[in-house]
């Protein structure tokens, strides 16, 4: 494979038919991430549209100007919260996860957190997930779960898994 860069987005625009592509795979293999299929291009890039805001940090993956990879990075902007941060929408598109794209977009996330002084980390994903794995392997740990969080594609309800880590 060829080299991964990692980058922040300002601006969606040229970004949305290829962010639209990733989030409507990623939703067709089941990942929960708040949507279920069939997710179509018209409410994913609606969604899209909908991510930029002072308040998020986008970051991507790209391998030959192509984006396999996505998080975000949504700062508190609550008085007693300004030193954390929520790591929202972690994706990676099919063909290229089990490569390290998730783990240089989390490691990236966290220096970029660091330069918002922001000391705390938090995450949640869906119990059983192999985001998991990912997650305790960089040092997040888990807080606790919530049963019956979220709906899966077969109509099972799942429990969700909160993480965090000091950074």
């Amino acid at each position: 494979m060829n080299e991964i860069k990692i980058e922040q987005v300002f601006s969606i625009k040229k970004y949305k038919d290829q962010l639209s592509n990733i989030l409507i795979h990623i939703v067709q293999t089941g990942a929960s991430i708040g949507f279920l299929p069939p997710l179509n291009q018209t409410d994913a890039k609606i969604y899209w549209d909908n991510v930029m805001s002072d308040e998020v940090i986008l970051l991507i993956a790209k391998v030959n100007d192509h984006i396999v990879g996505t998080v975000q990075i949504h700062l508190c902007k609550k008085q007693n919260g300004s030193h954390r941060a929520e790591i929202a929408k972690l994706m990676t598109h099919p063909n290229y996860q089990r490569k390290g794209i998730g783990k240089l977009l989390m490691d990236e996330a966290e220096k970029v957190a660091k330069q918002y002084q922001r000391t705390l980390l938090v995450l949640d994903t869906r119990e059983g997930d192999i985001s998991n794995h990912l997650y305790l392997s960089l040092g997040y740990i888990e807080a606790g779960k919530i049963p019956n969080y979220s709906i899966s594609m077969n109509g099972n309800l799942s429990a969700t898994v909160f993480y965090y880590k000091l950074i």
